[in-house]
């Protein structure tokens, strides 16, 4: 009989699974996420303590919570010697481990791939390896991107370096474990952390040498070309949240209440970012100028992290109190609470308008129209949906925007309507009362 629990947490937006590891009325948390209270619940429930938390490696695409919940119940943070954290921690290294007691152990091993310094731990029970947690050196059908810490972490690795890494990580440490062995990793489907998740949250060692393509045999230089091919955008947050998970974010309740809320229908300074997470009906009858409209959903807090910088201030706004509130933690997920200038209630009828898309009219003559596509290189590879189309990835328009000409309407797509809201109001705030038109859904018509 098993003397140990292991019960999963997940974030459905940021694709992350957190783990909870219960033996002997104490516990173990593996990669935690911004807000700590669900761990402090599942321990009050299972009338355990908290006694340390494991960090795998820096985190890219959240902030964790690891130095919250160390000063909160005094839980110790277990992490890698070679991250150089700022917190107090105890180095957890390949050889180290916790005894959780009832014969329940924790095994840290050395796996560099998507990080020079990402550990792997492995859960034993009376000398039996039971499980393995993979942080983002093995997902399910997919092993971590090796391209994120080029410029970010104490220890910096060039993406072909870290590759080579992640071959040898795989093949001399992971697939050695029994095929038995369960594994669980930091991330799923939908995470920037890999190219290609699978939407099952565990899988085994067996499962993944027969079905991962990462783990199939292949010569080294094979792995390092596959692997760094088709890798998706890299956010601009993802640096920041580097450097924030290595230096430990403040604590999430009193961060999320120093956000500045104000008056309902506020006006912000010109030339400030403004967010605007309202429906895109709500936008197009009222906004305030140049207001972002990335509306409230999933993939908020990737798409924030993904169009404003983490060096930028900007104000947030939302139809409801109970949505503003939700948007504020979204952005706390990722350490974007801290550049919150002000969020506020938007109802205000007297703003700017925007034109809505004519299907029939643009299905007459699609070249009475600019045509922008925001969708990603890894979506656009394959073709664009219209041949006359410019492609501008919507992490970038904000840059690039001055290379859209102005001589017609602009009409904007991404895959399924949720982008383009964004990218057309991004479009609209520089084109001056140029007509700027965002398809929205309508583009599942066209493909």
């Amino acid at each position: 009989m098993e003397n140990y629990q292991i019960k999963q947490f997940e974030d459905k937006g940021l694709a992350h699974y957190s783990y909870a590891i219960l033996a002997d009325k104490k516990v173990v948390l593996v990669d935690p996420a911004r807000n700590p209270q669900p761990y402090y619940e599942f321990a009050a429930a299972n009338e355990a303590e908290i006694i340390g938390v494991i960090e795998t490696h820096p985190h890219a695409d959240f902030v964790s919570s690891h130095l919250e919940i160390h000063a909160t119940v005094g839980a110790t943070v277990y992490v890698s010697d070679m991250v150089g954290a700022d917190y107090p921690f105890q180095a957890f290294d390949e050889g180290d481990e916790i005894d959780l007691g009832n014969g329940v152990k924790l095994s840290a091993i050395h796996t560099p791939g998507h990080s020079p310094d990402s550990i792997s731990i492995v859960l034993s029970h009376k000398g039996e390896d039971k499980a393995v947690f993979t942080g983002d050196t093995l997902f399910i059908g997919d092993v971590g991107r090796p391209d994120l810490r080029e410029k970010a972490g104490k220890l910096q690795a060039k993406r072909e370096e870290l590759a080579r890494s992640m071959f040898h990580s795989t093949r001399k440490k992971l697939m050695t474990l029994d095929d038995d062995v369960t594994v669980y990793p930091a991330h799923g489907s939908g995470s920037l952390c890999g190219k290609s998740l699978s939407d099952a949250n565990s899988s085994t060692i067996g499962q993944e040498k027969m079905s991962n393509y990462a783990l199939q045999e292949m010569t080294e230089e094979d792995f390092v070309k596959i692997l760094l091919e088709d890798q998706p955008f890299i956010p601009k947050y993802f640096p920041y949240d580097v450097a924030l998970n290595k230096q430990g974010a403040p604590d999430y309740k009193k961060s999320l209440q120093k956000v500045d809320v104000l008056n309902k229908n506020f006006k912000p300074e010109p030339g400030t970012v403004i967010i605007d997470g309202r429906p895109s009906e709500l936008y197009r009858i009222s906004h305030l100028p140049g207001a972002i409209n990335l509306m409230n959903g999933e993939k908020f807090e990737t798409w924030l992290g993904s169009i404003v910088s983490p060096n930028e201030s900007y104000y947030v706004l939302a139809q409801d109190e109970e949505t503003l509130q939700t948007l504020i933690e979204k952005a706390a997920k990722i350490g974007y609470e801290l550049m919150i200038k002000g969020a506020f209630v938007y109802e205000a009828q007297d703003g700017e308008k925007s034109l809505k898309f004519d299907k029939e009219a643009f299905k007459k003559d699609p070249s009475a129209y600019t045509i922008v596509d925001i969708r990603n290189e890894s979506e656009t590879k394959n073709g664009l949906v219209f041949d006359s189309a410019i492609n501008i990835p919507l992490p970038e328009l904000r840059e690039r925007v001055g290379e859209i000409p102005q001589g017609k309407p602009v009409v904007v797509h991404c895959a399924g309507g949720y982008r383009s809201a964004a990218g057309s109001s991004i479009i609209k705030k520089d084109f001056n009362g140029h007509a700027v038109l965002d398809m929205s859904e309508a583009i599942t018509e066209f493909k």
